[in-house]
């Protein structure tokens, strides 16, 4: 499912007209729909407030459902880290940084080299 048809399906689980969003968000009718036929994409504050008007996350409004979690290669390990005291979860999460960052240089490097 798309923005447009979340957006949409949103609305009418609240049971709400195109109209009665368009006044919680504070935008014209005409411009919901154009959000919920995909001619039109809204900015980043208008995301923000139809996330808060249908009471959503703007990443359940933008992303399919299990587009932005981990994979279920890695969703185990990150539940486990639930479990963690304070300090252990600091020393994971550095541990992450530092490879995602180590990553990042790599790859950066690399890339350098590609345009030289």
């Amino acid at each position: 499912m798309n923005f447009s048809e979340r957006v949409a399906r949103l609305r009418k689980d609240k049971g709400w007209t195109q109209q009665t969003l368009a006044e919680q968000v504070g935008v014209r009718v005409l411009q919901i729909r154009r959000y919920e036929n995909g001619s039109s994409q809204p900015t980043l504050e208008v995301i923000k407030k139809l996330a808060v008007a249908l009471g959503v996350t703007a990443d359940e409004l933008i992303f399919e459902t299990d587009e932005r979690g981990p994979t279920d290669e890695f969703r185990l390990q990150f539940e486990a880290l639930q479990s963690f005291d304070e300090e252990e979860r600091k020393i994971a999460k550095a541990v992450l940084e530092s490879l995602i960052l180590k990553h990042n240089a790599k790859r950066a490097f690399r890339d350098e080299l590609k345009t030289d």
